[in-house]
């Protein structure tokens, strides 16, 4: 354990823990909107483009991180454009960038005479190795994606939720998808020294959709999304130094399937809480329907009887044996 305590002491492992922090609040903030929008995947699509752009970088010999953010901002425009226009669905548009991207950073990574081993850990992530300057880079690009999605809540939650009520209210809702695209984009970068650029989509969606189970009103699940994205970045990262001392754990699919982990405990639980939000909301009202009426009832509710209480009008009804009644002056009254 001591030796443990002095491997969180390191330099590296201070930088990696301040990336996975940043990067566990940007992904699941930008991932809420596009779940909304049933576009979860388009973090992978972006994901792929900002290959090519982190292959640029390795010939140019720029910083990969730089070249990755304009290449995959590039991609997400076009991804929206494409999808806007209607020249293809958004699922052709993701698949041709999803090949071409991928394809071309491969290409241009030979051409830079660049190893596949220093690609991998752009693709599937290395933050144990990154740098001071990637992480003032992560830590700044990670903040204005935080800042945009929060400070914006309403009006990219409008947008998402409805886009003709968008334009109605006066919205620009071609700008505020275009922003939405965007900070995908700077969120896929911000990602991939984290879980890689092939994993980050999980980091993006598998928060908010643990996140879902739990809450109901969207400020809650944006909150609660990056909370989770937080704990399932950094608990994957300790994870993964903890067992390295017995086997070559990488973080990135660590904190992965951590992050997976949490969905599937959230989930039983998940379904019990809507079973009794199910249970709780009250009748619909029908103007022709009649009580039935029992005269005799073995058992008196009220505060403290342990059967649930659903409002009804101007009275409570209980649930009990699989119906529902109302105590009504010296009868009940079934549904």
């Amino acid at each position: 354990m001591s030796d443990y305590l002095d491997l969180l002491g390191l330099p590296f492992m201070q930088r990696a823990i301040l990336a996975a922090v940043f990067t566990g609040l940007a992904a699941p903030a930008i991932g809420t909107y596009l779940v909304q929008r049933r576009m979860a995947l388009m973090g992978d699509g972006i994901g792929h483009v900002a290959v090519t752009g982190v292959a640029i970088g390795l010939l140019t010999g720029a910083s990969p991180t730089w070249t990755a953010v304009l290449v995959a901002i590039a991609g997400a425009i076009a991804i929206e454009v494409i999808r806007e226009r209607g020249h293809a669905n958004g699922d052709v548009a993701l698949a041709l960038l999803f090949y071409g991207g991928l394809a071309g950073g491969v290409l241009i990574t030979g051409l830079a005479n660049e190893s596949g081993g220093r690609l991998n850990t752009y693709l599937f992530g290395s933050i144990t190795t990154i740098s001071v300057d990637d992480v003032l880079a992560v830590m700044v690009l990670a903040a204005v994606v935080v800042a945009i999605c929060v400070g914006l809540a309403p009006q990219l939650f409008a947008v998402a939720q409805d886009q003709e009520f968008a334009r109605v209210a006066g919205l620009n809702v071609r700008f505020y998808n275009l922003l939405v695209a965007v900070l995908a984009a700077v969120s896929v970068t911000v990602a991939m020294r984290t879980v890689g650029l092939l994993l980050v989509s999980a980091l993006m969606v598998v928060p908010v959709a643990t996140s879902q189970q739990l809450t109901r009103s969207f400020r809650t699940t944006l909150t609660a999304a990056m909370l989770l994205g937080t704990l399932a970045s950094v608990g994957g990262l300790l994870l993964s130094a903890y067992l390295s001392a017995h086997a070559r754990v990488a973080p990135g699919p660590t904190i992965v399937l951590l992050a997976l982990a949490g969905f599937a405990l959230a989930w039983p639980a998940g379904v019990l809480l809507r079973r009794r939000r199910r249970l709780r909301q009250p009748f619909p009202v029908v103007a022709s329907a009649a009580h039935q009426t029992i005269d005799v009832h073995p058992h008196e509710h009220g505060d403290d009887c342990g059967h649930v209480a659903v409002p009804h009008g101007d009275h409570v009804d209980y649930v009990h044996d699989g119906h529902r009644h109302a105590a009504h002056g010296r009868h009940y009254d079934e549904h």
